[in-house]
């Protein structure tokens, strides 16, 4: 992961089953894009789905196919996957780097800003780490870093700061990349879970 977050201690914030399930999805996505899962994640996420795939709602249905996905994968297949997908010798066949769909070229101006305001939150990217801090799993690390240290009024506005910053603005594009990735079987049932989830943080956000 591109980004060293402290662990909550065990003094820290008490959170509700709200929060709690928000940063456990965090968690998830940065599992699934920061490196290819491996067969005990991949063996876990229909259990994940029983939890939160039961309902009718989009995101219930998101999780539900994903659940189904990873019953039909091993994890050999998933890593040639991500290898092919995610780092290519070149313009990888799906970006996972926020500046690419927000300037159109990585390293550009919005990972200034984005390494600028994790100086402000006291994070910064692990020394032995190559990957910039735009990376979808290192965000997924800053969310759920301020889930679990902050669910009080103004941890809330940092999150919400943050999110509508450095997720909300591409969010749907990396979901769009992820559907119609070319002759790929796992990672495109992953879009409609990235693009759900994150409608429902904008809505709740825009509610503050």
């Amino acid at each position: 992961m591109s980004v060293a977050v402290a662990e909550r201690v065990a003094s820290g914030p008490v959170l509700g089953d709200e929060d709690r399930a928000r940063a456990e999805h965090y968690a998830v996505f940065s599992r699934l894009f920061a490196a290819p899962p491996d067969a005990g994640f991949l063996a876990g996420l229909p259990a994940l789905a029983g939890v939160w795939g039961g309902g009718d709602s989009a995101l219930a249905r998101a999780w539900a196919e994903l659940g189904d996905a990873a019953r039909g994968v091993d994890a050999e297949s998933v890593e040639d996957e991500y290898t092919r997908l995610f780092l290519t010798i070149g313009r990888p066949e799906v970006m996972l780097y926020g500046s690419f769909y927000l300037a159109g070229f990585l390293m550009e101006k919005p990972l200034v800003a984005l390494r600028d305001d994790l100086a402000e939150l006291g994070l910064g990217r692990r020394p032995q780490v190559t990957e910039s801090e735009d990376h979808i799993a290192a965000l997924c690390d800053v969310m759920r870093h301020l889930i679990v240290t902050g669910p009080d009024a103004a941890g809330l506005a940092r999150q919400k700061a943050f999110f509508s910053t450095h997720l909300a603005p591409w969010a749907d594009a990396l979901a769009d990349a992820l559907a119609h990735a070319p002759e790929a079987r796992f990672y495109p049932r992953t879009a409609a879970l990235v693009r759900n989830f994150f409608d429902i943080e904008r809505l709740a956000f825009d509610m503050l």
